[in-house]
């Protein structure tokens, strides 16, 4: 049981420090701080403008947003970057489970993402005059853990199919563009069509934003847990999915004999 505390704890920073490549000042605020908080501005003075939400929707959404990017690309290069730094092979000959590997790399991300979003939150709420009430913060901050896990998962779910496609980052900035109008963060569920908000509903975040503002205006946490079972459930989900991608994958791969091809 130690040494797989230590695996999960010890193996997955010092992966996140090998493989994040967002981890130098320059690039992490640049990427993760600057970007985010500016297109948080761009959508809240829009939205005045359109009369489409208020400040609490576009600075809420965009917070679990932040953190959500932090989390879907981290958790792609925890599984593609090894791939294309040539040291995947060395973590599938290892004698440790390789899910219990990969799957504990969402936490270092989640944590980020959590960071990210408090200082997106709070800049956000500052420069656009939002008062969140201190009681809604223990809460606020529930919704936005439950968003990160979910996205780490996602994100190591396209890590996953690294082992078998060979550009993985296309499909990831897809799909971040994919998360900015589908799951509400920016525009309005009601406002898409039926198929859209389908597949917006099975997208991370989607619940955890619905939640998250919710907590922001002072509901309860009775009010908000629907939401974050759902996040919950759909967290669970993608681990799964991403356990069983690993597997199918790395079988697939080895009898292909391409597991460190790009």
């Amino acid at each position: 049981m130690r040494a797989t505390f230590r695996l999960l704890g010890m193996g997955s920073v010092i992966a996140y420090r090998a493989l994040f490549n967002w981890t130098t000042p320059i690039v992490f605020v640049g990427s993760l701080l600057v970007g985010p908080l500016f297109q948080l501005i761009f959508f809240a003075y829009v939205g005045r403008e359109l009369s489409v939400g208020d400040d609490r929707f576009y600075i809420v959404g965009n917070a679990v947003l932040a953190a959500a990017w932090t989390c879907v690309f981290g958790g792609t290069m925890a599984i593609g970057n090894e791939r294309r730094f040539g040291t995947l092979g060395h973590v599938l000959l290892s004698p440790r489970s390789r899910t219990l590997i990969f799957l504990g790399r969402a936490t270092p991300y989640a944590l980020n993402g959590l960071l990210v979003a408090a200082v997106i939150l709070a800049v956000g709420a500052t420069v656009l005059g939002l008062h969140i009430p201190a009681s809604a913060i223990p809460l606020l901050a529930l919704c936005l853990a439950a968003g990160a896990v979910a996205s780490a998962f996602f994100g190591l779910t396209l890590g996953a199919l690294g082992l078998r496609f060979r550009d993985i980052w296309v499909i990831s900035n897809v799909t971040s563009a994919l998360m900015v109008l589908l799951t509400g963060v920016n525009v309005p569920l009601d406002q898409l069509p039926a198929g859209l908000r389908a597949i917006g509903s099975v997208l991370p975040i989607t619940h955890a934003a619905a939640a998250a503002r919710d907590a922001a205006a002072g509901a309860g946490l009775a009010a908000i847990a629907p939401d974050l079972l759902t996040e919950a459930g759909i967290a669970l989900a993608y681990a799964v999915l991403t356990a069983v991608l690993l597997r199918v994958f790395e079988a697939e791969s080895r009898r292909r004999a391409s597991l460190d091809t790009l």
